[in-house]
């Protein structure tokens, strides 16, 4: 008795200790490898930002962390499935997160959400373990499953999406005022479908398999305001709007047989979606092929016929995906498609979302002398009929890369890599570095080595 006495008040006193070795307070929780699995396993919800000391962009997220700031440029692999080239994306923004004046916000939440920070240089085996190879690195961990981070990261914006995964899979909305406060508080991050007289388990099952990726509610009174305002004409329907794109689509069935969940899926980006660095991370869970349109500067006063006429073929072929990138604004990605100033613009072609797109042949460009709609028209009848033909992106491959589950690569960064291992292990080295992907002041990638002396880490390189 004496010995179960003992080892109650044993487990009662390591289970007390446990609880209190996390405190909510609102502050950011510094994690180490001792306490990482004991923090994602103790709170439901668990926002971790992987940094490195050095790291010039890990500075803007926990700017108190760090004496001193400084600038960079990232060569970064984007994909959607896989990309064969490389973009340099400046990462110096002035919406970068700042996760001191998020966490209490976000720690007063009926189900909390916890904002946490590891120092992945120095636990750098939890972070080899954890995949994380690239600074910083935002992970979500809802009830333990890690998902990377790629929402806005302004403090307010950034609370305002993390909501989204503690709030419940469906709405229920009992008023026209509800329905309004729903879509005011669900932002611009995310598309919202509103089912209207639809009965709430034929979105619940959407609601918790597409969580991470929508709002989802249901209204129990469809009035004649609502249907006005929500530009529907009768219910049941379901409403789906892309506040970021003020795009607005109905579904009025049917309901049963998948056909509810494809209208979802392809509400899930706009008919029309302006390819940027950003952007671009949407199309990743997306099969479908992209009808992409490439002009000189998508700023211009002519873009808005050649976009009408895109969204008017847009909802005629939802099979398809249509974008439009310009030149000016994008021009490494443009200049894959073996587009650029010099060439004959507007283009249009097909792409895969991996290393191959189609030209139509005899319609390769959009004329401005020609109807619009006319010519996207035919270049689709084309298309449909085969009369295409095959090229590669321009650049070198790295499908294999992106494929894995490795992240963001490059190939500079494997020649560089190989380089320095061959020169360490001449001079002596026995033990391989890890490999660490940073950024010079002039955009090229290096790498850092663990077990390099500090004279040789970027903290002490000049921008």
């Amino acid at each position: 008795m004496y010995w179960w006495i003992s080892f109650l008040a044993l487990s009662i006193s390591l289970s007390a200790s446990s609880d209190d070795q996390f405190t909510i307070d609102g502050t950011v929780l510094e994690l180490t490898d001792s306490n990482f699995e004991s923090a994602i396993s103790t709170f439901d919800c668990v926002f971790v930002d992987f940094y490195a000391p050095w790291c010039g962009h890990c500075k803007r997220l926990n700017p108190e962390v760090f004496s001193s700031s400084r600038s960079g440029l990232v060569l970064e692999y984007y994909g959607s499935k896989s990309y064969s080239f490389c973009f340099v994306i400046d990462f110096i923004l002035v919406d970068l997160v700042q996760l001191d004046a998020a966490a209490p916000i976000l720690a007063k939440l009926k189900q909390p959400i916890i904002i946490a920070k590891l120092n992945a240089d120095k636990y750098s085996r939890l972070a080899r373990k954890l995949e994380i190879d690239a600074f910083p690195t935002l992970m979500l961990y809802n009830h333990g499953v890690p998902m990377e981070y790629y929402g806005p990261r302004k403090a307010d914006l950034l609370v305002r999406y993390l909501k989204k995964f503690v709030a419940p899979d469906v709405a229920v909305l009992e008023s026209n005022s509800h329905v309004k406060d729903f879509v005011e508080d669900s932002g611009t991050s995310f598309p919202v479908f509103i089912g209207f007289g639809l009965n709430q388990s034929l979105i619940s099952g959407l609601g918790r398999k597409y969580k991470k990726k929508a709002w989802f509610a249901v209204a129990k009174d469809a009035s004649e305001d609502v249907m006005v305002s929500y530009d529907f004409d009768k219910a049941p329907a379901l409403v789906a709007q892309h506040p970021a794109y003020n795009e607005h689509s109905v579904f009025y069935g049917p309901f049963e047989d998948g056909f509810l969940e494809e209208f979802v899926k392809q509400n899930f980006l706009p008919l029309i979606l302006p390819i940027n660095h950003d952007t671009l991370k949407l199309l990743k869970d997306d099969e479908r092929k992209m009808v992409l349109t490439i002009v000189e500067d998508e700023t211009h006063e002519s873009m808005g016929k050649l976009i009408k006429a895109l969204r008017a073929a847009a909802h005629a072929n939802r099979d398809l995906v249509f974008g439009y990138v310009g030149v000016e604004q994008f021009e490494e990605f443009a200049d894959s498609f073996h587009a650029d100033k010099k060439a004959k613009l507007p283009k249009i072609v097909v792409w895969d979302g991996d290393e191959e797109y189609e030209q139509v042949n005899g319609i390769e460009t959009v004329s401005h002398e020609e109807d619009h709609l006319t010519q996207v028209s035919r270049f689709l009848e084309g298309y449909r009929e085969g009369k295409t033909e095959k090229k590669r992106i321009k650049g070198p491959s790295f499908m294999g890369f992106i494929n894995s589950m490795i992240g963001i690569r490059s190939v500079y960064i494997i020649v560089f890599l190989v380089a320095v291992i061959m020169m360490l292990r001449s001079l002596g080295q026995v033990e391989e570095p890890a490999r660490v992907r940073t950024a010079a002041s002039d955009g090229q990638a290096t790498s850092v080595l663990e077990g390099e002396t500090s004279e040789h880490k970027p903290r002490d390189k000049e921008d």
